[in-house]
């Protein structure tokens, strides 16, 4: 079985301001049992904020952190 975590990588660093469970899940298909797994293990993704509530239930907005192109490694004696 493949794993979806480049997919859910994929849509959640198209969006422009992070994406709810809920979002994701319609966007890609996976079901939200798979997708808070996918979510958990990821490292370069965390809650930005909190939406809500919606009757009484907060969801969280799911964001990841998009490198930078050019991020040289820096030398010694550098601050």
């Amino acid at each position: 079985m493949k794993s979806k975590h480049d997919l859910v990588r994929k849509v959640l660093r198209d969006s422009e301001d992070g994406l709810t469970v809920k979002q994701i899940t319609e966007l890609t298909k996976v079901e939200a049992d798979s997708l808070s797994r996918i979510l958990a293990t990821m490292q370069d993704a965390y809650i930005d904020r909190w939406s809500g509530p919606t009757r009484g239930q907060y969801s969280a907005v799911w964001c990841v952190v998009v490198p930078p192109e050019n991020c040289p490694r820096p030398t010694r004696g550098e601050s």
